[in-house]
């Protein structure tokens, strides 16, 4: 196992992450505890030593599940993360209900790691608003030895992390992000690692191989790496691409099976880097994945310009592109609710004067109108 300096510990660089444990029967908020015990002593005997829950995740459960576990071992062998969850608005002004809560839960008195649950558009001001006191609340309990470092995890854009470090960057010690090597330009994670190292800060990375989509690639991509690295899986590239991502200390995977942990342990039993050439046939590889499902936008703006609306709709085609991609998910629907109603892509008139003026040609009103009826049918 790979180890790395983080303050005056030893991080295991590969952390089990506990939003995908085995569950019962296809059931998400069951998880199979007896399966996860013995995901929990194979990584252990192995040297993972970083394990990474929420008090959202399987339904709540993931907490009473890995608590259970790993009271079974002496607590200092492991490192245990979990966060405040602002991921809903209705938690802002319960943190000290919840942090209390989180202590029974995983059954431990203080946590390794805590952090601000997913930083973004919907957030943001809650986070940042005095009335609620969270940030206050933890620097308190971290002065008490209850929590032991401090940081935040965001799926934001650079702007909101960037309002959130001016605020409270002087004492976050660690930043987790969604990161890998289709994400590296798609999510702008590029910018946000250049972001974090503005302030010192060492990344966290959750979403390596993008919900299982970089484990396993149509037959040409397979072939062009395997033609590089003939001994190397494919799940491993996503991997190696982290590996020479500067500042990465810890890289988090939802292994849900023995065969996915197995297999990245032996990923993790050394560092293997890509080199430049390996790098840039990967950006390839993730430039042609996302042609084939998204609009090529520049940002370059002609359109907001002529857009009668006032719509950011750069901005709009880029959360598109996400959900197009992901085929739903939370990242873009959590990001519009922060956006007026008559800012979001139901608000286009279908005009088409931004067409006019796009130069790559993109059927704009089409977009937003088959945007709408995602969001619209995703959340009856």
């Amino acid at each position: 196992m790979i180890y790395k300096d983080f303050q005056d510990i030893k991080l295991s660089a590969l952390g089990l992450g506990c939003m995908r444990l085995p569950v019962v029967d296809g059931d998400d908020a069951k998880v199979d505890e007896a399966a996860a015990a013995e995901l929990v002593a194979c990584a252990m005997a192995n040297g993972v030593n970083y394990y990474d829950t929420a008090w959202g995740y399987h339904s709540g459960n993931s907490e009473l599940a890995m608590g259970r576990i790993l009271s079974k071992y002496p607590r200092e062998k492991f490192y245990l993360a979990t966060k405040f969850p602002g991921y809903s608005l209705d938690n802002m002004g319960k943190v000290e209900e919840i942090f209390e809560k989180q202590l029974e839960k995983c059954q431990v008195d203080y946590f390794d790691f805590y952090l601000f649950h997913n930083v973004c558009e919907m957030n943001i001001d809650a986070y940042l608003d005095p009335q609620y006191g969270i940030d206050a609340y933890l620097q308190k309990q971290k002065a008490a030895g209850r929590i032991k470092r401090l940081g935040f995890s965001a799926h934001a854009s650079v702007p909101v992390m960037r309002r959130f470090l001016e605020a409270y960057g002087d004492h976050m010690e660690f930043c987790q992000i969604q990161l890998n090597y289709l994400d590296w330009t798609f999510q702008d994670a590029k910018a946000k690692v250049g972001l974090l190292r503005e302030y010192n800060i060492p990344v966290w990375v959750m979403e390596p191989v993008r919900g299982g989509r970089l484990a396993k690639l149509g037959e040409s991509h397979t072939a062009r790496l395997t033609a590089l690295r003939p001994d190397e899986t494919i799940p491993a590239w996503a991997f190696r691409f982290l590996q020479g991502v500067p500042g990465v200390t810890m890289i988090l995977s939802g292994m849900s099976n023995m065969d996915q942990l197995r297999d990245n342990l032996r990923t993790f039993e050394d560092e293997k880097p890509l080199t430049e050439q390996e790098t840039a046939e990967l950006m390839k590889i993730a430039d042609e994945m996302l042609g084939r499902r998204t609009l090529p936008c520049t940002a370059c703006h002609y359109c907001t310009d002529h857009c009668p609306q006032g719509l950011d709709i750069p901005e709009l085609i880029k959360l598109y592109n996400e959900h197009n991609f992901t085929e739903g998910g939370f990242i873009a629907p959590m990001a519009l609710m922060a956006y007026p109603e008559e800012k979001k892509p139901s608000a286009c008139v279908g005009c088409r004067s931004c067409e006019a003026v796009c130069p790559q040609q993109i059927r704009i009103s089409e977009a937003m109108k088959d945007f709408a009826e995602k969001l619209k049918n995703a959340a009856s």
